[in-house]
């Protein structure tokens, strides 16, 4: 069973200053492929303020590719930002004019650009401002950091629970869950947000202000 072009991380964190970031990717296959990666523009943020290199290259059997992400930003970095790159290894085909299946295996992996001189927050979901409004719940994001969590939110109580809109909450942002019904007595919300290299923390309680 092919496991395709594995990368060394979950996570690619680039830091403005080095202008660059690096990740190493093997081909775990029999074979050799083409490793073909990119960058990937959330809805959010289209600009483009990352170039990867090489965009697509051979890499023989058990053999490692060095992959660079590059920065091209406009202009210096206030906050956080969230890219995504995707790395694809194509099989080549066999010469022998045999039929063969093959599966290319892509992994779509986060990229954090931390701009230069912001401090690192190993916490930044701490930071999320929780607030219930009749029917709504809102989350807003006043930090500079990026904050990844999953979409469920229990609430306590009455013990049931919502979903956010997607997965992440950029600086600025403001999300919102609509909510069956008022919940006057809701008091904090149970949510399992991820560290900066994507690791799960397990559950976070934040209090919840009412509007």
């Amino acid at each position: 069973m092919a496991a395709g072009m594995q990368p060394e991380t979950t996570v690619v964190i680039f830091y403005e200053e080095h202008g660059e970031a690096n990740i190493n990717l093997t081909n775990t296959d029999a074979g050799p492929a083409l490793l073909h990666s990119k960058i990937e523009h959330i809805p959010e943020d289209p600009e483009l303020s990352v170039i990867v290199t090489p965009p697509i290259m051979r890499v023989d059997a058990g053999e490692t590719q060095l992959v660079r992400l590059i920065g091209a930003f406009k202009e210096p970095l206030k906050t956080q930002r969230l890219k995504r790159v995707t790395f694809e290894g194509i099989p080549q085909k066999k010469s022998d004019g045999g039929a063969t299946v093959g599966i290319n295996i892509r992994h779509n992996l986060p990229v954090i650009i931390h701009p230069k001189g912001l401090p690192r927050h190993q916490a930044p979901w701490e930071l999320l401002k929780w607030t219930v409004d009749g029917e709504n719940l809102a989350v807003q994001n006043d930090s500079p950091y990026v904050v990844r969590l999953s979409e469920r939110v229990h609430l306590n109580p009455p013990n049931t629970s919502v979903s956010l809109p997607r997965t992440y909450i950029l600086p600025g942002e403001t999300l919102t869950a609509a909510l069956k019904e008022a919940v006057p007595e809701l008091t904090s919300v149970t949510i399992q947000p991820a560290t900066l290299y994507g690791f799960a923390i397990g559950n976070f309680d934040a209090p919840v202000v009412s509007r």
